[in-house]
């Protein structure tokens, strides 16, 4: 489903202090808004748990949990998917940092 290569996404995005069931829930419910539909919150809630719940379970999976109560982040250590994921995130993130030079475009006042 959609939904899960979202959740991976955001959990990419959090890094290594993970992030909690609710606001992974919040930006996959934002990221499915349009205009002319909106998904049920409590739905989208609901399908984030479980999904989070079934995918942590085994030490070599994708997901796992940080030790607080609804926290998740990626399995770095377990999975090296995971860890392929984190890099390919980063390496992308950084060019596009790179890719953005400023100009500066605004009008000269005092001439």
């Amino acid at each position: 489903m959609n939904y899960d290569k979202q959740i991976q996404t955001i959990l990419t995005e959090a890094g290594e202090r993970g992030v909690s069931v609710q606001t992974i829930a919040k930006h996959v419910y934002n990221m499915n808004c349009t205009f002319f539909f909106q998904p049920d919150y409590e739905e989208i809630r609901n399908y984030v748990q479980q999904y989070l719940l079934r995918n942590s379970k085994s030490p070599q999976s994708l997901i796992e949990s940080t030790g607080r109560r609804g926290y998740y982040r990626l399995n770095t250590a377990g999975c090296a998917d995971a860890l392929q994921m984190l890099l390919q995130f980063r390496e992308e993130h950084e060019e596009k940092e790179e890719e953005k030079p400023q100009q500066d475009l605004s009008l000269d006042l005092f001439a």
